[in-house]
């Protein structure tokens, strides 16, 4: 039997409390679509863990975007872990909350385990508005003890083009990348400085950024640091991962690209992996 408690004391989203804890925490983050991941949470506290499906951005009092948004402002979710006694804790995020997870991970040393899905190795321009309503002018995505993070600008004169009805941003951020190469050191998520061990998890078919890329890029980091990571990829799935037991929908808006069998066979393999670190 699992519980569903509405999160409260600052915190948005769902607790998920499994009868018999196993002693793992975990904290599920979505992406820029801002869903809280209930069913994904679910899979987790099916092994044992108490899971918080998190609302991180756009709930009341939040920022309505992802601007500016405080790191600290997740260390709530990590308490709420560590009074429920969870002695292994566990950040899976997706896109922007991969972004979130793996950055995260950096300044909080409680966190063991990160699963960045389909991540990016650095540190982004906002994507929506701030606290004061705008998008513009662009600032970073985060913040962390009042001060922005170094990030990359989007090349806001680039067109994203559409196909078959969806737009495809791969391309974007790729001219993004080579015109702003010199923000790149700076904006770089310096995952080598954390604790936890990463699970780095992309498809090279993914059409809204190259986290294929990402994923290496943050693997090499890792490898020059001597820190322990795994890095699960499939030449053909997408930005979309589906975990066993998972019925993710597509996206009607942007292209994410893969097939529904990749997209599978890479959520099958990551959660191998996952159920390997947890026991």
């Amino acid at each position: 039997m699992i519980d569903e408690i509405p999160l409260a004391d600052g915190l948005q989203g769902t607790m998920l409390v499994p009868d018999r804890p196993s002693g793992l925490g975990v904290v599920v983050l979505g992406g820029s679509s801002g869903n809280v991941n209930v069913g994904r949470a679910r899979l987790f506290a099916d092994l044992g863990a108490v899971a918080l499906a998190l609302r991180w951005f756009g709930g009341p009092g939040q920022v309505p975007g992802i601007c500016e948004v405080p790191l600290e402002s997740f260390g709530p979710a990590t308490d709420k872990l560590v009074q429920a006694r969870c002695r292994k804790i566990m950040y899976v995020g997706t896109s922007k909350g991969a972004e979130a997870a793996c950055l995260l991970a950096v300044i909080d040393d409680r966190i063991d385990v990160i699963v960045a899905i389909s991540p990016t190795s650095v540190v982004w321009a906002n994507s929506g508005p701030g606290l004061d309503g705008l998008g513009l002018p662009l600032r970073s995505s985060w913040t962390h003890k009042g001060r922005p993070l170094p990030f990359v600008p989007d090349d806001l004169s680039y067109q994203p083009e559409a196909r078959d009805g969806l737009m495809v941003y791969r391309p974007y951020h790729e001219q993004s990348l080579a015109k702003y190469a010199d923000s790149i050191p700076d904006a770089a998520i310096r995952v080598e400085q954390a604790r936890a061990t990463y699970v780095l998890v992309a498809g090279a078919g993914d059409q809204l950024w190259p986290s294929d890329q990402f994923a290496v890029d943050l693997a090499e980091r890792l490898n020059r640091a001597g820190r322990p990571h795994f890095l699960v990829t499939n030449r053909h799935a997408g930005h979309r991962v589906i975990l066993p037991g998972e019925a993710l929908s597509r996206s009607q808006l942007n292209a994410h690209g893969g097939n529904d069998q990749a997209d599978q066979q890479l959520g099958t393999e990551t959660w191998e992996v996952i159920r390997g670190l947890v026991g």
